[in-house]
């Protein structure tokens, strides 16, 4: 305890004494184990949904210095069909490069996507079905699937079950005239990358648009969903935002596929 006579510089130095361990502790968790994430859109629907917040698992391609971006060894490659969150490309500059802090100058715009193909694989899309190395992926239409956007607006889709190695989840794919994107490449994954994209196809911006992930810039893998809200609600017949919303009690705890 402080033997400072002045009441207010005694405060101050007691709450710093008090809260600077337990603060350092939490960043010290956040940049070597786990980082919890929101999802604000909808590019990973279904696995990911508006709403969810999620843990990831920082060491899960390998470990990094304390409070840095400076990795301790070679990253690890992810597996096919790894969900991931990443800096996105080219908006790591100045200190954001080096520093892993939630605050400015040091913060990241960060993605969630799924790695479909690894450094030095072919990849290419055919009529909405992903291809590796020549040979298609399997997938399966399963029916209709109505995805409500970031703005509560609802957009027709189809489900489609998928498998990438180990993993097998759902992806979207849109219904709408004009909406689908169904071909791309074949496209080259350079050495030290990663060639990304989103669960719900046609409604995600991802490598199809901007290229390859850097190994270096991948921040973990994504675990579990341990909250989730429904920000969109029917008045009127209508889907209208509530702003952070409802909890969905049943997705606490759900595993990403």
């Amino acid at each position: 305890m402080s033997t400072d006579p002045n009441p207010v510089r005694r405060f101050v130095m007691e709450a710093v004494l008090t809260w600077t361990p337990l603060m350092l502790g939490v960043l010290l968790v956040r940049s070597l184990l786990f980082e919890p994430f929101r999802i604000p859109s909808g590019s990973m629907v279904p696995t990911l949904l508006i709403g969810d917040h999620i843990v990831v698992a920082k060491s899960a391609y390998g470990w990094r210095w304390p409070l840095t971006r400076i990795p301790l060894q070679a990253p690890r490659v992810p597996d096919r069909g790894d969900v991931i969150v990443f800096v996105f490309p080219g908006s790591d500059v100045g200190a954001a490069q080096w520093v892993d802090l939630p605050v400015p100058p040091f913060g990241t715009y960060d993605y969630v996507k799924r790695v479909v193909a690894l450094p030095g694989e072919t990849v290419a899309v055919r009529a909405g079905q992903v291809w590796i190395n020549g040979e298609p992926q399997p997938r399966e239409p399963l029916g209709d699937y109505a995805f409500v956007d970031d703005t509560c607006a609802e957009a027709p889709t189809r489900r489609f079950q998928e498998q990438l190695g180990a993993h097998q989840f759902i992806t979207l794919e849109s219904t709408a005239y004009g909406a689908r994107r169904d071909d791309f490449g074949p496209e080259l994954v350079p050495e030290g990358h990663v060639f990304v994209m989103g669960d719900n196809r046609d409604h995600s911006a991802d490598s199809r648009l901007w290229g390859f992930v850097p190994l270096r810039n991948i921040k973990g893998k994504a675990r579990f969903v341990w909250m989730s809200f429904e920000a969109c609600a029917e008045e009127g017949g209508q889907l209208q935002a509530r702003g952070l919303g409802l909890p969905r009690w049943a997705r606490a705890g759900a595993a990403v596929p």
